[in-house]
C-alpha cells in the first residue's frame, strides 16, 4: 500500500523542465562531453516516450511492479469491448482494494498507458501499452526454465524482424554477444577438467546447437538480401563464424571426456569408480543424513586399575625385548606377484582404429580413380562393420585427423592426427543396410597425397 502511494504521488509529480532534464543527465558525464554527442545518447532520447512507459510500470517495488501489470493485462486481455466503464472495471478488479485500484489507473493514465474518454466516459487501452505487453509477455514465454542456452528470445527478436523487414544491426550484435559467451563459457569447462562441469555444458552446448540450426535459415535469409545494408551483411556473417566455432567444439569435448575416461580411477574390482561416488553424494541433499544409525552402539569408556596398567606396561616391555633380539639381517628374497595386464578395453580399440586408418592411408589400398582425382573411401565403409558403441566411437575420433595442436604431442591420439587423411563431412545422410545404425552423415576420407609423397621420401 505504500509503494502503491509513493507510485501515485511519483506520477502527480509535476514534469522537469527540458532545459533541468538536459543539465541533470550532463552531470552523469566528462565536463569536456556533451552528451548530445554520443549517438546512443541520441537513440535513447527519441524512444523518450516509450523508454516512460517503462519506468511508469517498473518504478518501485516488486510488489507495486506486479499489481500495474496485473491491471494492465486484465483490461488488455479483454477482446469483446476496446472501452470500459469505470463500473467494468470496478467488477473485473474487485479482487483489489479500491484504493489501490484508484491509484494504479491514475498512474496508468497519467504516463499514457490507459486514454480517458470523456465524452463515452470510459477507458480504452492505448496502443503503446499494448506493444509493451507483447514485449513483455514474449520474454516470458521464450525465457523458458528449460532453455538453458538462453537463445530464444534473441532468435525470436531477429526471426521477428527480419519476417517484417525491420530487421537492426542491434539485435544481431545482441545474438552475437550471447553466441560468444556461451562460447567461452564452454572453453572455460573444457579447460576446468571437471567431468561433471563438461556433462553439464555439453548438454548446454547440445541446446544451443539446436537453436543454431534453426538460426541459419534466417541467416541465409539476411544475407540474401540485396536491400540489406553493409553492416547488417557484417554483423551477420559474424553471426556465422561464431556458430561455426560453436559447432566445432564437439571435439573438444570428446577429447576432454576420452582424456578423463582414461584417468579414472576405480575401486579395486567392484566396478565403482570415484564418478560413480561423486554422483551417488551428489544425490543427497543433506549429506549429515548419511551418518544416522551409522554407529549401532554408543561409545562406552573403559577404566581401569593402576594394576592393571602395570601388566600392560611390563608385557610390552617384554615383547619389545624379543623382538629386539632377533636377527638384524636381511629378510628372506620373494617372488614379485604376478600381475595380470589389465588395459582398458577403449584403449585396445583405440590402437585398432589407428591400425586401420594407417592401413587406409597406403596408396595402394585406396579405390583406383581417374588419374590426378584424389582417393577417397566413404566414412561408413570405415566405420562398419562394428557395433553402434563401436562405430560412435570411431566416428568421435575422426575431427581429430589432420588436427595439427593435437599432432603435435605424444600418444595413440597423436599419431592419428599426423595420418595424411582428411576428413571431409557433409549435411546430407545415408541409409545403411546394418541392424544396429540405420543411417549415417555422407562423408568419406580422403588421401592427401602431397603429405604421403613427403612421407615417403623422408623414408627413402
Amino acid at each position: 500500500m505504500i509503494d502503491l502511494m509513493a507510485s501515485a504521488a511519483f506520477g502527480a509529480d509535476t514534469n522537469p523542465t527540458e532545459q533541468e532534464q538536459q543539465d541533470a543527465l550532463q552531470a552523469h558525464f566528462q565536463p569536456h562531453i556533451s552528451a548530445d554527442e554520443i549517438e546512443q545518447v541520441y537513440h535513447l532520447k527519441r524512444a523518450q516516450p516509450l523508454l516512460q512507459v517503462f519506468t511508469a510500470l517498473f518504478h518501485g517495488g516488486f510488489e507495486g511492479v506486479l499489481v500495474r501489470l496485473l491491471v494492465l493485462r486484465e483490461l488488455a486481455n479483454e477482446t469483446t469491448s476496446s472501452a470500459f466503464s469505470r463500473a467494468d472495471i470496478n467488477t473485473r478488479l474487485a479482487y483489489l482494494l479500491p484504493e489501490s485500484r484508484e491509484t494504479v489507473l491514475n498512474r496508468l493514465r497519467s504516463n499514457g498507458l490507459l486514454a480517458w474518454d470523456a465524452q463515452q466516459s470510459v477507458y480504452r487501452v492505448t496502443p503503446m501499452a499494448r506493444n509493451v505487453l507483447s514485449a513483455i509477455d514474449g520474454l516470458l514465454a521464450l525465457a523458458a526454465p528449460d532453455d538453458d542456452a538462453e537463445m530464444g528470445f534473441l532468435l525470436s527478436q531477429v526471426a521477428g524482424a527480419q519476417a517484417v523487414g525491420g530487421i537492426t544491426t542491434e539485435q544481431l550484435q545482441h545474438l552475437l554477444g550471447r553466441l560468444v559467451d556461451l562460447t567461452e563459457e564452454f572453453r572455460d569447462a573444457i579447460a576446468s577438467g571437471s567431468e561433471f562441469r563438461l556433462r553439464e555444458s555439453q548438454a548446454k552446448w547440445h541446446q544451443a546447437c539446436d537453436w543454431v540450426e534453426k538460426g541459419s535459415e534466417i541467416l541465409r535469409a539476411i544475407t540474401s538480401d540485396e536491400n540489406a545494408d553493409s553492416a547488417t551483411h557484417r554483423a551477420a556473417q559474424a553471426i556465422g563464424r561464431a556458430q561455426s566455432q560453436l559447432l566445432n567444439m564437439q571435439g573438444m569435448f570428446s577429447r576432454a571426456l576420452n582424456q578423463i575416461e582414461r584417468q579414472r580411477v576405480h575401486l579395486g574390482q567392484s566396478g565403482l569408480s570415484t564418478t560413480d561416488i561423486k554422483r551417488w553424494l551428489l544425490a543427497h541433499e543433506d549429506l549429515s543424513s548419511l551418518a544416522e544409525d551409522a554407529i549401532d552402539q554408543p561409545v562406552k569408556p573403559l577404566f581401569i586399575t593402576p594394576a592393571e596398567m602395570i601388566d600392560v606396561a611390563e608385557t610390552e616391555l617384554m615383547t619389545e625385548r624379543v623382538n629386539n633380539q632377533g636377527l638384524n639381517g636381511l629378510p628372506t628374497g620373494q617372488d614379485a606377484p604376478t600381475t595380470i595386464n589389465d588395459s582398458p578395453a577403449m584403449q585396445r580399440e583405440l590402437d585398432d582404429w589407428l591400425a586401420r586408418l594407417s592401413d587406409f592411408a597406403q596408396l595402394n589400398n585406396f579405390p583406383a580413380v581417374a588419374e590426378g582425382s584424389p582417393r577417397e573411401v566413404k566414412v561408413h565403409e570405415a566405420l562398419l562393420p562394428a557395433t553402434f558403441a563401436l562405430a560412435s566411437y570411431r566416428a568421435s575420433m575422426l575431427p581429430l585427423l589432420g588436427d595439427e595442436a593435437e599432432a603435435s604431442m605424444q600418444g595413440t591420439t597423436a599419431e592419428l592426427a599426423r595420418l595424411p587423411v582428411r576428413f571431409v563431412p557433409q549435411d546430407e545422410m545415408v541409409q545403411l543396410p546394418d541392424l544396429e545404425i540405420a543411417a549415417i552423415s555422407l562423408a568419406a576420407l580422403t588421401l592427401e597425397l602431397d603429405k604421403t609423397q613427403e612421407s615417403a621420401k623422408s623414408d627413402e
